[in-house]
Protein backbone atom coordinates (compact mmCIF):
# COMPACT_ATOMS: atom_id res chain seq x y z
CA UNK A 1 0.00 0.00 0.00
CA UNK A 2 1.05 3.29 -1.02
CA UNK A 3 1.69 6.11 1.70
CA UNK A 4 1.25 9.73 1.09
CA UNK A 5 4.96 11.51 0.96
CA UNK A 6 4.78 13.92 2.69
CA UNK A 7 4.22 11.60 6.02
CA UNK A 8 7.43 9.67 5.07
CA UNK A 9 9.86 11.64 7.49
CA UNK A 10 8.12 11.01 10.45
CA UNK A 11 7.90 7.02 10.87
CA UNK A 12 9.97 7.19 13.90
CA UNK A 13 7.76 9.92 15.70
CA UNK A 14 5.06 9.03 18.50
CA UNK A 15 1.65 10.23 18.67
CA UNK A 16 -1.60 9.48 20.24
CA UNK A 17 -4.89 8.32 18.26
CA UNK A 18 -7.48 8.20 20.46
CA UNK A 19 -5.58 5.57 22.92
CA UNK A 20 -1.85 6.35 21.97
CA UNK A 21 -1.23 4.26 18.34
CA UNK A 22 2.54 4.73 16.49
CA UNK A 23 1.97 6.82 13.81
CA UNK A 24 4.51 3.77 12.05
CA UNK A 25 1.42 1.89 12.66
CA UNK A 26 -0.28 4.14 10.92
CA UNK A 27 1.74 4.35 7.70
CA UNK A 28 1.83 0.74 7.53
CA UNK A 29 -2.06 0.44 6.10
CA UNK A 30 -5.19 2.22 5.51
CA UNK A 31 -7.94 2.57 8.32
CA UNK A 32 -10.29 2.31 6.02
CA UNK A 33 -13.65 1.67 7.84
CA UNK A 34 -16.72 1.28 5.50
CA UNK A 35 -19.13 2.99 7.91
CA UNK A 36 -16.91 6.56 8.19
CA UNK A 37 -17.46 7.55 4.89
CA UNK A 38 -16.30 11.18 5.01
CA UNK A 39 -13.40 11.97 7.11
CA UNK A 40 -12.74 15.50 8.35
CA UNK A 41 -8.76 16.55 8.47
CA UNK A 42 -7.59 19.10 10.73
CA UNK A 43 -4.11 20.52 11.43
CA UNK A 44 -3.31 22.52 13.63
CA UNK A 45 -0.61 24.68 15.29
CA UNK A 46 -0.56 27.35 17.66
CA UNK A 47 -3.96 28.45 15.87
CA UNK A 48 -5.56 29.93 18.96
CA UNK A 49 -9.02 30.06 20.93
CA UNK A 50 -10.94 29.32 16.88
CA UNK A 51 -9.48 26.01 17.19
CA UNK A 52 -12.22 24.55 20.11
CA UNK A 53 -15.37 26.73 17.71
CA UNK A 54 -13.78 24.94 14.58
CA UNK A 55 -13.78 21.46 16.22
CA UNK A 56 -17.36 21.61 17.65
CA UNK A 57 -18.57 22.46 14.83
CA UNK A 58 -16.96 19.53 13.03
CA UNK A 59 -18.56 17.27 16.09
CA UNK A 60 -21.73 18.76 15.48
CA UNK A 61 -21.72 17.57 11.88
CA UNK A 62 -23.76 13.92 11.46
CA UNK A 63 -22.55 13.83 7.89
CA UNK A 64 -18.47 13.74 9.25
CA UNK A 65 -17.79 10.43 10.36
CA UNK A 66 -14.00 10.37 11.00
CA UNK A 67 -11.96 12.96 12.54
CA UNK A 68 -8.75 13.16 12.74
CA UNK A 69 -6.64 16.14 14.20
CA UNK A 70 -2.95 16.63 13.23
CA UNK A 71 -1.09 18.58 16.16
CA UNK A 72 1.99 19.81 14.30
CA UNK A 73 2.26 22.27 18.33
CA UNK A 74 0.39 23.97 20.49
CA UNK A 75 0.49 24.89 23.98
CA UNK A 76 0.77 22.69 26.58
CA UNK A 77 -2.60 24.14 28.14
CA UNK A 78 -4.07 23.37 24.21
CA UNK A 79 -2.50 20.11 24.32
CA UNK A 80 -4.07 18.40 26.98
CA UNK A 81 -7.47 19.79 26.00
CA UNK A 82 -7.20 18.55 22.67
CA UNK A 83 -6.11 14.85 24.28
CA UNK A 84 -9.34 16.01 26.82
CA UNK A 85 -11.59 16.09 23.82
CA UNK A 86 -10.26 13.34 21.75
CA UNK A 87 -11.30 11.08 24.64
CA UNK A 88 -15.08 12.03 24.74
CA UNK A 89 -15.97 11.25 21.24
CA UNK A 90 -15.05 7.70 19.35
CA UNK A 91 -14.80 9.51 15.83
CA UNK A 92 -11.65 11.69 16.95
CA UNK A 93 -7.74 10.51 16.57
CA UNK A 94 -5.26 12.97 18.04
CA UNK A 95 -1.98 12.22 16.29
CA UNK A 96 0.77 14.35 18.51
CA UNK A 97 3.90 14.55 19.39
CA UNK A 98 5.97 14.54 16.07
CA UNK A 99 6.43 18.01 16.26
CA UNK A 100 6.14 21.05 13.39
CA UNK A 101 6.18 18.74 10.02
CA UNK A 102 4.59 21.64 8.37
CA UNK A 103 1.17 21.92 7.04
CA UNK A 104 1.33 19.75 3.77
CA UNK A 105 3.12 17.13 5.65
CA UNK A 106 0.82 16.51 8.27
CA UNK A 107 -2.06 17.06 6.22
CA UNK A 108 -0.85 13.57 4.18
CA UNK A 109 0.09 12.28 7.78
CA UNK A 110 -3.99 12.78 9.06
CA UNK A 111 -4.79 11.51 5.39
CA UNK A 112 -2.74 8.24 5.91
CA UNK A 113 -4.74 7.91 9.54
CA UNK A 114 -7.82 8.79 7.90
CA UNK A 115 -10.71 5.85 7.76
CA UNK A 116 -13.68 7.65 5.47
CA UNK A 117 -13.60 7.14 2.20
CA UNK A 118 -14.05 10.69 1.18
CA UNK A 119 -11.43 13.73 2.84
CA UNK A 120 -12.38 16.66 4.01
CA UNK A 121 -9.20 19.32 4.94
CA UNK A 122 -10.39 22.37 7.19
CA UNK A 123 -8.45 24.65 8.47
CA UNK A 124 -8.70 24.98 12.20
CA UNK A 125 -9.82 28.89 12.19
CA UNK A 126 -12.72 27.41 10.09
CA UNK A 127 -16.27 27.50 10.51
CA UNK A 128 -17.89 24.71 9.07
CA UNK A 129 -21.79 25.81 7.90
CA UNK A 130 -24.75 22.61 7.58
CA UNK A 131 -24.71 20.52 4.91
CA UNK A 132 -21.35 21.28 4.21
CA UNK A 133 -18.79 18.21 3.82
CA UNK A 134 -21.98 16.18 2.67
CA UNK A 135 -22.22 18.50 -0.41
CA UNK A 136 -18.82 18.58 -1.24
CA UNK A 137 -18.48 15.00 -0.81
CA UNK A 138 -22.12 14.92 -3.45
CA UNK A 139 -20.67 17.05 -6.12
CA UNK A 140 -17.58 14.81 -6.60
CA UNK A 141 -19.67 12.00 -7.47
CA UNK A 142 -18.79 10.78 -11.31
CA UNK A 143 -15.97 13.93 -11.99
CA UNK A 144 -13.48 13.46 -13.76
CA UNK A 145 -10.49 11.36 -11.46
CA UNK A 146 -9.05 13.09 -10.36
CA UNK A 147 -11.28 15.51 -8.37
CA UNK A 148 -10.77 17.96 -5.94
CA UNK A 149 -14.20 20.29 -4.11
CA UNK A 150 -13.59 23.51 -2.94
CA UNK A 151 -16.16 24.90 -0.46
CA UNK A 152 -17.61 28.62 -1.26
CA UNK A 153 -15.41 30.23 2.11
CA UNK A 154 -16.84 33.35 3.62
CA UNK A 155 -15.92 36.04 5.86
CA UNK A 156 -17.75 36.47 9.07
CA UNK A 157 -20.06 39.02 7.51
CA UNK A 158 -20.60 36.07 4.76
CA UNK A 159 -18.95 37.85 1.65
CA UNK A 160 -16.69 35.61 -0.08
CA UNK A 161 -13.41 35.50 0.93
CA UNK A 162 -10.41 36.48 -1.17
CA UNK A 163 -8.85 33.17 -2.76
CA UNK A 164 -11.85 31.08 -2.69
CA UNK A 165 -11.88 30.77 -6.54
CA UNK A 166 -8.93 31.87 -8.85
CA UNK A 167 -7.71 31.95 -12.32
CA UNK A 168 -4.36 30.71 -12.97
CA UNK A 169 -1.01 31.63 -10.43
CA UNK A 170 1.27 32.83 -12.01
CA UNK A 171 4.20 34.90 -11.61
CA UNK A 172 2.55 38.20 -12.87
CA UNK A 173 -0.84 37.66 -11.52
CA UNK A 174 1.17 36.84 -7.99
CA UNK A 175 3.19 40.12 -7.90
CA UNK A 176 -0.26 42.16 -9.29
CA UNK A 177 -2.32 40.43 -6.57
CA UNK A 178 0.85 41.35 -3.27
CA UNK A 179 0.82 45.00 -5.16
CA UNK A 180 -3.21 45.29 -5.76
CA UNK A 181 -2.58 46.99 -8.81
CA UNK A 182 -4.70 45.05 -10.84
CA UNK A 183 -7.79 47.64 -8.29
CA UNK A 184 -6.07 50.70 -9.47
CA UNK A 185 -5.03 50.62 -12.83
CA UNK A 186 -7.71 49.92 -15.15
CA UNK A 187 -4.83 48.17 -17.69
CA UNK A 188 -4.05 45.78 -15.49
CA UNK A 189 -7.26 44.34 -14.93
CA UNK A 190 -6.98 41.47 -17.04
CA UNK A 191 -4.14 40.12 -14.24
CA UNK A 192 -6.89 40.05 -11.88
CA UNK A 193 -6.81 36.34 -11.11
CA UNK A 194 -9.47 36.64 -7.73
CA UNK A 195 -13.17 35.73 -8.39
CA UNK A 196 -15.32 36.89 -5.28
CA UNK A 197 -16.57 39.44 -7.28
CA UNK A 198 -18.37 37.85 -9.89
CA UNK A 199 -21.58 36.18 -9.54
CA UNK A 200 -22.20 32.97 -7.71
CA UNK A 201 -22.78 30.52 -9.81
CA UNK A 202 -25.85 28.31 -9.38
CA UNK A 203 -24.02 24.95 -9.22
CA UNK A 204 -20.29 23.74 -8.75
CA UNK A 205 -18.53 25.16 -11.59
CA UNK A 206 -14.76 23.88 -12.56
CA UNK A 207 -11.85 26.85 -12.17
CA UNK A 208 -8.87 26.86 -11.94
CA UNK A 209 -7.79 27.01 -8.40
CA UNK A 210 -10.04 26.85 -5.03
CA UNK A 211 -8.81 27.95 -1.21
CA UNK A 212 -7.32 24.98 1.23
CA UNK A 213 -9.26 26.36 4.01
CA UNK A 214 -11.98 24.27 3.03
CA UNK A 215 -12.06 21.11 0.39
CA UNK A 216 -12.55 17.32 -0.49
CA UNK A 217 -11.63 15.00 -2.17
CA UNK A 218 -11.54 10.97 -2.28
CA UNK A 219 -9.13 9.00 -0.67
CA UNK A 220 -8.45 7.04 -4.08
CA UNK A 221 -7.95 10.46 -5.73
CA UNK A 222 -5.72 11.73 -3.18
CA UNK A 223 -3.82 8.87 -3.31
CA UNK A 224 -3.79 9.05 -6.70
CA UNK A 225 -2.52 12.59 -6.80
CA UNK A 226 0.37 11.28 -4.23
CA UNK A 227 -1.14 13.66 -1.50
CA UNK A 228 0.12 17.09 -1.20
CA UNK A 229 3.63 18.04 -2.07
CA UNK A 230 5.55 17.81 1.40
CA UNK A 231 8.27 20.24 0.16
CA UNK A 232 5.62 23.45 0.51
CA UNK A 233 5.89 23.87 4.20
CA UNK A 234 2.96 26.47 4.62
CA UNK A 235 0.80 28.21 2.01
CA UNK A 236 0.62 27.15 -1.86
CA UNK A 237 -0.01 23.21 -1.34
CA UNK A 238 -3.10 23.77 -2.23
CA UNK A 239 -2.47 25.90 -5.57
CA UNK A 240 -0.08 23.00 -6.47
CA UNK A 241 -2.53 20.52 -5.66
CA UNK A 242 -4.95 21.43 -7.96
CA UNK A 243 -2.47 22.31 -10.53
CA UNK A 244 -1.13 18.36 -10.56
CA UNK A 245 -4.94 17.39 -10.20
CA UNK A 246 -5.41 19.39 -13.72
CA UNK A 247 -2.35 17.89 -14.89
CA UNK A 248 -3.78 14.47 -14.80
CA UNK A 249 -6.97 15.20 -16.40
CA UNK A 250 -8.90 16.13 -13.67
CA UNK A 251 -11.22 18.49 -12.60
CA UNK A 252 -10.95 21.56 -9.59
CA UNK A 253 -14.66 22.99 -8.49
CA UNK A 254 -15.64 25.37 -7.12
CA UNK A 255 -18.94 24.72 -4.91
CA UNK A 256 -21.20 27.80 -4.23
CA UNK A 257 -23.52 26.30 -1.90
CA UNK A 258 -20.77 24.15 0.37
CA UNK A 259 -19.55 27.09 2.66
CA UNK A 260 -17.01 27.83 5.38
CA UNK A 261 -16.54 30.66 7.19
CA UNK A 262 -13.05 31.14 7.29
CA UNK A 263 -11.63 34.00 10.10
CA UNK A 264 -7.88 34.04 9.05
CA UNK A 265 -5.43 35.59 11.10
CA UNK A 266 -6.19 34.19 14.33
CA UNK A 267 -2.72 32.46 14.51
CA UNK A 268 -0.47 33.15 17.66
CA UNK A 269 2.39 33.21 15.16
CA UNK A 270 4.22 36.23 13.63
CA UNK A 271 2.88 37.29 10.42
CA UNK A 272 6.27 37.92 8.71
CA UNK A 273 6.94 34.12 9.49
CA UNK A 274 3.60 32.96 7.79
CA UNK A 275 4.29 35.45 4.98
CA UNK A 276 8.13 34.17 4.60
CA UNK A 277 6.87 30.49 4.06
CA UNK A 278 3.88 31.84 1.44
CA UNK A 279 6.75 33.67 -0.75
CA UNK A 280 8.82 30.52 -0.44
CA UNK A 281 6.26 28.66 -1.52
CA UNK A 282 5.25 30.44 -4.63
CA UNK A 283 8.47 31.05 -5.47
CA UNK A 284 9.00 27.13 -5.32
CA UNK A 285 5.71 26.38 -7.36
CA UNK A 286 6.87 28.72 -10.17
CA UNK A 287 9.84 26.78 -10.94
CA UNK A 288 8.80 23.77 -10.46
CA UNK A 289 6.01 23.93 -13.39
CA UNK A 290 8.20 25.41 -15.44
CA UNK A 291 8.21 23.12 -18.76
CA UNK A 292 10.74 24.82 -20.71
CA UNK A 293 14.81 26.38 -19.70
CA UNK A 294 13.46 29.90 -20.08
CA UNK A 295 10.38 29.83 -18.02
CA UNK A 296 12.97 27.85 -15.44
CA UNK A 297 15.25 30.94 -15.20
CA UNK A 298 12.38 33.66 -15.19
CA UNK A 299 10.65 31.72 -12.32
CA UNK A 300 14.62 31.52 -10.69
CA UNK A 301 15.05 35.54 -11.57
CA UNK A 302 11.49 35.87 -9.99
CA UNK A 303 11.72 34.20 -7.21
CA UNK A 304 13.56 36.42 -4.74
CA UNK A 305 11.16 39.23 -5.57
CA UNK A 306 8.19 37.22 -4.96
CA UNK A 307 9.64 36.90 -1.48
CA UNK A 308 10.39 40.16 -0.46
CA UNK A 309 7.20 41.27 -2.08
CA UNK A 310 5.13 38.76 -0.02
CA UNK A 311 7.41 39.30 3.63
CA UNK A 312 6.86 43.46 2.85
CA UNK A 313 3.22 42.89 3.22
CA UNK A 314 2.84 42.76 6.97
CA UNK A 315 6.08 45.10 7.56
CA UNK A 316 3.91 47.78 5.57
CA UNK A 317 0.34 47.25 7.39
CA UNK A 318 2.92 47.34 10.85
CA UNK A 319 4.45 50.67 9.37
CA UNK A 320 1.57 51.93 8.27
CA UNK A 321 -0.79 51.07 11.01
CA UNK A 322 -2.74 49.07 8.98
CA UNK A 323 -4.64 45.75 10.53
Amino acid sequence: MATFEAAQGVENASARVNKIVPIRRLLAYELEDPSAEISVIMVVYMTGPALFTSIARVLADPDVGDFVIVDNGSTEKDQARLFAISQTDDRIRLLQGHGNIGFARGANLGASAARGRFLVFLNPDAFLEPQCVRRLADAAHDQPSPCIVGARVLNEDRTEQRGARRYEVTPVTTLMSFTRLTGRIPGLRRFEIHLEDQPVPDAPIAVPVISGACFGVSRADFRRLKGFDGGFFLHVEDIDLCWRTRELGGEVLFHPTAEVVHLGHTSLVEPFFVEWFKGLGLARYFVKRADTLPRKLIAYALGPIIVVASVGRPLLRKLTGRS
